[in-house]
């Protein structure tokens, strides 16, 4: 007769106790039975001192759970509190100096996190950097807005003079995101930002009565531009602009366009990335993270090969498919923020010299 094969006492005992995490870093859970019925228990590693991050590591134990959900919930918010520890040595930071490391631990586009870090820089942290982040009221949130509408402006032209809504606006969604990142951490109980009635933001109708009135130029205003800027002016960015006007291109994808990217034979153009703002000569996805396909009218087409004739007389490597279609002559993207004042400089040359294109 064969034997059963049985489980040994060590197996039962590592059955019984059953271990949920082993990891020193993310602590350890474990079951034990007491005169009262089973309880759990919880370890981590947490510094000696938050202070003194040289002394080591000692181990916390917390038990008495009557429940595993209970034990993983205070797990949890002990590894909140030791990462809080290691991040600003056991006190609660200044916003200033929590805004800073929440820009650093954004996963964002270069772009989108340069604008957050100038909105800290000239509307958050100059007034409200210092104060500690549980400090931070309602109250104090409200009178910053109020001052910010009053005098809130820091370029240089407009210095002091009154903050628009919707810029007051964009810092309170700046600083409410950083509160609530707070809030899950642990460093406040509740989100001042969020306190609408005393905080009082800027509202959708203030914002859209401040907006000012965009002015389009007509099909005879933009024609009469396009045929100074070729004619009288001899732009050599005369096809740049005229790609842009007919197809509705961003200033941004049309300079990161590709020759490959254009098909002579189907008149087809490929919009399939963008220039980078923040990072010269560099690519980056669209804004919206996907390609298009645009058809191009005959006339447009015609100007664009005949570019790129023009290029690839200046150099070969200038009209292959790889080429930056309005790229510079040594091949790299054009600055967005360079062209967009070359762009500047012709309307008011335009506006000087001719009526057609004045708004």
């Amino acid at each position: 007769m064969v034997a059963q094969n049985r489980p040994s006492d060590d197996t039962d005992t590592r059955t019984k106790h059953q271990r949920r995490s082993r990891s020193r870093h993310a602590g350890s859970i474990s079951d034990y039975t007491t005169s009262q019925g089973q309880r759990w228990k919880f370890q981590i590693y947490v510094p000696k001192d938050p202070e003194q991050p040289e002394l080591g590591e000692t181990r916390l134990t917390r038990g008495g759970f009557k429940n595993l959900e209970g034990a993983q919930d205070a797990l949890a918010a002990a590894l909140k509190k030791k990462a809080q520890n290691e991040r600003f040595q056991g006190t609660v930071p200044s916003l200033g100096v929590y805004a800073n490391a929440w820009c650093a631990s954004l996963r964002l586009e270069a772009s989108t996190v340069l604008g957050y870090e100038k909105i800290i820089r000239n509307h958050i942290t100059p007034a409200l950097g210092d104060i500690r982040l549980d400090h931070l009221t309602a109250t104090r949130i409200g009178r910053h807005y109020r001052e910010l509408e009053a005098s809130g402006r820091r370029d240089k032209r407009g210095y002091g003079k009154p903050l628009s809504a919707n810029t007051v606006n964009k810092v309170h969604v700046v600083l409410g995101a950083i509160l609530d990142v707070a809030l899950d951490e642990g460093f406040i109980a509740v989100n001042p930002a969020r306190r609408k009635r005393t905080v009082n933001a800027p509202r959708a109708s203030q914002i859209r009565s401040q907006r000012p009135e965009i002015v389009t130029w007509t099909g005879d205003q933009l024609h009469g531009f396009l045929t100074w800027n070729h004619d009288v002016f001899g732009d050599d960015l005369f096809p740049l602009w005229r790609t842009i006007a007919y197809t509705g291109v961003r200033r941004s994808e049309a300079l990161a366009l590709r020759w490959g990217d254009l098909n002579f034979t189907t008149g087809r153009l490929a919009i399939r990335r963008a220039a980078d703002v923040v990072e010269r000569n560099k690519a980056k996805t669209t804004k919206t993270g996907s390609a298009r396909v645009i058809d191009l009218d005959t006339e447009t087409l015609a100007v664009l090969k005949a570019y790129k004739t023009t290029r690839g007389t200046i150099s070969l490597d200038l009209a292959r498919a790889d080429a930056y279609v309005f790229g510079n002559d040594a091949a790299a993207i054009r600055s967005p923020n360079e062209i967009s004042r070359r762009w500047r400089y012709r309307v008011r040359r335009a506006q000087m010299t001719s009526t057609t294109c004045r708004r």
